[in-house]
């Protein structure tokens, strides 16, 4: 029988393929149970069927199946004094199992549980009769929103039909996280195909602990699909392809458009900018066909998530919150009051996200070899997220991908990934309150700040290895920029510093 190699990397490659048994101190540790590393004669790539990709999605699938169990707790139900299930949210249940996940209460909150509604068309009052009292509308993007009212008409359709005498809001949980679940599966698959010779990188996204963690904490994992299987179609050279993804990206989570900033400069020094108007304008035309019948029907209610993110506060998992607390300081814009908009912060965020965004062109177009997509793909969503007022903590998947791209050292990224996932069991002892023997704050913040330490570290490193590209692992084993696409091993035409004269940015010859 021929080997299959239609779910792994292409046959081309098979003999390059980098074998992290050989490579790197964790895959030559865990090889020593199931005979050690690959040998010298071994032959590579002529498994028929567990190839390094599907490999990495049965992980996956049970990494995702223990995540499961780690939510399954927020959908048990009791019987109530009247005979009626309902569901068990008893005694702080979300925080003392740490099973919370905005999933189950966005059901009710967002009216997802009446058969009258539709997302960005229904109203609701919100804190009735508090001086925070505010008329709401869904608060996610296009997408994301009508991927939960889609999500609910399936609940209503499964519980008619009398399959499973369970809560609606625990049809509907399991509905959702099954889409999710396959949205991460697409994520690892998209990484393991962009890897090319490291296919075995991709477990690193299959089980990362924040998957563990996060994966149905909320809706974030459709949005790292968009992203990661647009930055497959750009690899592929497929530009308008991976516009089309991005703009779908973008319309579940904002985060993939700063991709084309990324693409612009590197484009720029590639002289590749035809490439890159391609894919930004199939990204805005997708993004106008999902958003304008919403935003033309229904205006108010599809300003909401703009709305939301301008008056929202330096939220608790930021470093904002943070310095405050830490310090007594009372923040840019002083104590607030209920609802109004912090100006000041706003303000403040946005330029120093201006800031890194422009210290990272400066390094796309003055580095003597030009980094990889997935380094400042990395950079640039790390910084963001360091320097937002909001870094709720499943936003952390968003970096997952990117970061195994960019930085693949299993130890290290996994030393990140449980420090980041860690963070999560602080604070849900701290909103089970020190009255119900929680934590402080105090214990939270610190694990926090210690997240973003080890960010900023991760951004060092990538920065340190852009400066020095032998050492960087995906250059050092032949490549040049394996997501790059168009620019993967392309000359130079334009370069801070230097005249612009075309010059090939493979380290082949260097390394």
């Amino acid at each position: 029988m021929q080997p299959d190699h239609s779910g792994d990397t292409d046959s081309l490659d098979l003999a390059e393929r980098v074998a992290p048994t050989l490579t790197g101190p964790l895959g030559r540790g865990a090889a020593r149970p199931i005979g050690g590393p690959l040998g010298e004669h071994a032959q590579v790539g002529r498994q028929w069927f567990w190839t390094p990709l599907r490999f990495a999605l049965l992980i996956a699938v049970l990494a995702l199946t223990v995540s499961w169990f780690g939510k399954v707790a927020c959908i048990q139900q009791f019987t109530n004094s009247q005979g009626q299930f309902e569901l068990d949210w008893r005694t702080q249940r979300p925080y003392i199992t740490m099973c919370y996940t905005d999933v189950v209460p966005l059901y009710g909150a967002e009216q997802l549980d009446r058969p009258d509604t539709f997302p960005y068309k229904t109203s609701f009052v919100e804190d009735k009769g508090k001086p925070t009292q505010q008329t709401r509308y869904m608060e996610y993007p296009v997408l994301a929103g009508l991927f939960q009212w889609v999500n609910a008409k399936l609940t209503a359709g499964w519980l008619d039909m009398g399959l499973l005498q369970a809560l609606p809001v625990a049809v509907y949980f399991n509905i959702t996280a099954f889409f999710l679940a396959l949205a991460w599966l697409v994520t690892v698959w998209a990484t393991a195909r962009i890897a090319r010779r490291r296919p075995w990188d991709a477990l690193l996204v299959a089980a990362s602990p924040l998957i563990l963690v996060h994966a149905y904490t909320n809706f974030d994992a459709l949005a790292t699909a968009a992203t990661a299987a647009a930055i497959l179609a750009w690899s592929r050279k497929k530009p308008v392809l991976a516009g089309i993804l991005l703009g779908l990206g973008v319309a579940t989570k904002f985060y993939p458009l700063f991709l084309l900033g990324v693409l612009f400069v590197l484009c720029l020094r590639a002289g590749k900018l035809r490439e890159w108007q391609r894919t930004t304008v199939a990204t805005l035309v997708t993004w106008l066909a999902v958003n304008a019948p919403i935003a033309l029907a229904y205006p108010t209610g599809w300003w909401e998530f703009f709305r939301r993110n301008t008056i929202r506060p330096a939220d608790i998992d930021s470093i904002w919150n943070a310095i405050s607390e830490y310090s007594g300081w009372p923040g840019f814009d002083g104590n607030l009051r209920a609802l109004q908009t912090p100006t000041a912060l706003n303000i403040v965020t946005a330029l120093l996200f201006l800031a890194c965004c422009l210290a990272i062109a400066w390094t796309a177009l003055a580095a003597p070899v030009r980094p990889r997509f997935a380094q400042l793909a990395f950079l640039l969503i790390a910084s963001f997220l360091l320097v937002n007022k909001v870094w709720s903590p499943q936003y952390s998947l968003w970096l997952v991908p990117l970061a195994v791209l960019a930085i693949p050292r299993w130890k290290v990224l996994l030393t990140w990934m449980f420090v980041d996932a860690l963070v999560w069991f602080p604070r849900m002892m701290y909103y089970l309150g020190v009255d119900h023997k929680g934590l402080p704050i105090e214990w939270f913040l610190g694990f926090v700040l210690l997240r973003d330490v080890v960010v900023v570290g991760l951004c060092a490193l990538v920065v340190y290895e852009i400066y020095h590209p032998e050492r960087d692992l995906v250059r050092k084993f032949g490549d040049d920029d394996p997501a790059g696409g168009v620019f993967n091993r392309s000359p130079d035409v334009f370069r801070l510093g230097r005249s612009p004269v075309a010059r090939s940015t493979s380290t082949d010859h260097t390394l």
